[in-house]
């Protein structure tokens, strides 16, 4: 059984799909926010969506959402919320977003859902208590060789504009395999076991926190490019099944 939080992050994610799904494919105006990021109707009525149940389950938690901002960050616990992750893919008719909410306590991520609506997978994960996709555990793959390995990446642009990005060059012929699957389909990917490694450069963490319980809770790794733990601050990812964790930083150092 989830925990109470767990339920009212499902509960949440599950409120924003409603409002998503009945807005998806209809040609919302657009607005670019101060950093050059979309917004649009749908992303401001799926938060909404998400702080009512949220706030009302638990409402002395704080709050972190992409649209509304950071509220009570002094709290014990608090909610990381990306209503629409991906809101470029949704403007532009493609299934390939999803809402994340994650829940932060004691400077550690202690749970994550990662609802895609329109894609059709919902993704979640507790401590200790494994990671799920559509009702079923999973678990990452075994594979340990890099010529075996499935590499998948998202934004590469300051990867690519540093002296990093020769040695990732590198790193690609030596692979089985390079994918560019983005956004939160290649994490529920490596959590199944589909793929082995994740690369990123350009993140914000509304866009990983869910996912980093989830896929360390399928028995993976997940750092920034350098190997450290993720935090408010991260803006890369390195994530792995674990067995490939190492070699991979260290190709990339």
């Amino acid at each position: 059984m989830p925990s109470a939080e767990l339920q009212a992050a499902l509960d949440a994610a599950a409120a924003a799909a409603a409002v998503i799904r009945s807005l998806y494919q209809r040609n919302l105006e657009v607005v670019t926010k101060a950093d050059r990021s979309p917004v649009t109707e749908a992303d401001v009525k799926s938060e909404q969506a998400i702080r009512e149940v949220l706030a009302q389950r638990f409402p002395g938690y704080g709050f972190y959402g992409e649209e509304t901002g950071q509220h009570d960050m002094g709290a014990e616990s608090i909610w990381l919320v990306d209503p629409i992750d991906g809101t470029k893919s949704f403007v532009r008719d493609c299934a390939f977003f999803s809402t994340q909410i994650a829940l932060l306590r004691g400077g550690r991520f202690v749970l994550g859902v990662s609802s895609a609506p329109v894609y059709g997978e919902l993704a979640w994960a507790e401590r200790g208590q494994g990671a799920w996709l559509d009702g079923k555990r999973i678990a990452v793959s075994t594979t340990s060789q890099l010529d075996a390995t499935i590499l998948s990446t998202g934004n590469l642009k300051t990867l690519a504009q540093s002296p990093r990005w020769a040695r990732f060059g590198a790193l690609v012929p030596q692979l089985s395999r390079l994918r560019g699957y983005g956004d939160f389909v290649h994490y529920h990917l490596l959590g199944r076991g589909a793929l082995d490694v994740v690369v990123e450069s350009d993140v914000n963490i509304l866009d990983i926190a869910a996912l980093t319980v989830i896929v360390e809770e399928a028995g993976g790794r997940f750092t920034d490019l350098n190997g450290g733990p993720v935090g408010l601050d991260t803006t890369t990812v390195l994530a792995s099944n674990g067995a490939l964790h190492d070699t991979v930083l260290a190709a990339l150092r």
